[in-house]
């Protein structure tokens, strides 16, 4: 019995022991940069958005892991309003792998926030197989954009072309991270062939 308590004693100790230096190095911590919440563009004309977008550079992510180059995506107006979503890449050795999905607006006809799918159509329903595609800017040609979530967390660069104009792509950079925050540290550049 005198076992047991001199164990619980001990055990009490090391915990307010910890307690005590949890919390003194809270005061010493640098509080955390807050970073304002992310812009979209103000609106988005998605009959204008649809057709073919090369992917220039992203975030690495993991359900593009084997795509190593060549990956694009075409977005097409369905019926029912919603967009389909055909996104293409070469894998290593030659390879070649297509996920299709579907996008839908969140809001109104003109909004820049949508969601987007490649789970099966009996999923839908679930909140979990849709994931956030904020486009956060675009020029007015519809011809180079950038692709976020609120988050932070995925990034794409997207253009109608192979290859960017180098003073444009600067320029959009600039963007993302004065206007909208973005640390590029992790921006990788996408090879089109």
């Amino acid at each position: 019995m005198r076992k047991n308590h001199y164990i619980i004693g001990l055990l009490i100790f090391a915990c307010s022991q910890n307690w005590a230096i949890a919390q003194s190095a809270q005061g010493t911590q640098a509080e955390p940069k807050t970073v304002a919440p992310i812009k979209t563009i103000a609106s988005l004309n998605v009959a204008r958005y649809q057709g073919t977008w090369y992917e220039i550079a992203k975030f690495p992510n993991w359900f593009q892991r084997k795509c190593i180059a060549d990956t694009n995506a075409t977005y097409e107006i369905k019926d029912d309003g919603n967009v389909s979503v055909t996104n293409r890449c070469t894998f290593e050795g030659g390879g070649k792998g297509e996920a299709i999905g579907t996008a839908r607006q969140i809001g109104a006809s003109t909004s820049p926030i949508l969601e987007v799918r490649f789970a099966p159509d009996w999923l839908s329903f679930l909140p979990m197989v849709w994931g956030d595609y904020w486009v956060i800017d675009i020029d007015p040609e519809y011809q180079l954009a950038a692709v976020s979530d609120p988050g932070r967390k995925y990034l794409w660069i997207l253009s109608r072309t192979k290859t960017v104009e180098p003073s444009k792509y600067q320029a959009l950079l600039s963007r993302l991270v004065n206007d909208n925050g973005f640390s590029l540290q992790q921006l990788s550049l996408t090879p089109q062939n």
